[in-house]
């Protein structure tokens, strides 16, 4: 069973709002259910592939500035509720820009042809796929999670474009 299939029904972000703050109430916190982003930001167990007894909160903000290593909050496109099952909002992290070629070769992403570095993927949380070059389009972005053996992400459906990513996470609270 594909890993991403397996652990869909925690691939969305489901908005528990926590509380608000912030000027004119732009400023969210969050808990992500998800083992997506482990161990970046931990989901709380039982649910499968969680790490802590209490999920990290994730206080956001309105979207802007956009840059790669972003962790943000996106309206899922229409090809990730087919890939994935389910639409709604996901927690991603940004990984190719507009105009960049992206690809992946046995778990490793290059971009315009250099390997990323990426020290927030964990070895055991590293997947072996291989993807063939691709150029993000204009106002798109690639997206991946940072636990790439559970993450249904831009591998399987595709870049997502500027107007879907509504919020950057820009504090983890640990639980």
């Amino acid at each position: 069973m594909n890993e991403a299939k397996k652990y869909g029904w925690t691939l969305l972000l489901i908005a528990l709002v926590a509380g608000c703050g912030g000027s004119g109430g732009r400023t969210q916190t969050f808990e992500a259910p998800t083992p997506v982003m482990e161990p970046t930001i931990h989901c709380a167990r039982p649910a499968p592939g969680c790490e802590a007894k209490v999920a990290d909160s994730l206080v956001t903000t309105e979207a802007t500035d956009i840059k790669r290593g972003d962790i943000v909050v996106l309206i899922a496109p229409r090809s990730a509720e087919q890939a994935c099952g389910f639409g709604g909002r996901y927690l991603k992290r940004i990984i190719g820009l507009p105009g960049e070629k992206w690809q992946e070769r046995d778990g490793y992403v290059q971009i315009n042809g250099e390997l990323l570095d990426e020290p927030y993927i964990k070895r055991d949380r590293r997947d072996r796929e291989s993807h063939a070059k691709q150029t993000i389009p204009d106002d798109h972005y690639f997206v991946m999670g940072d636990n790439r053996l559970v993450s249904c992400d831009s591998r399987l459906w595709g870049t997502v474009p500027e107007s879907s990513i509504v919020e950057e996470v820009v504090e983890i609270k640990r639980g």
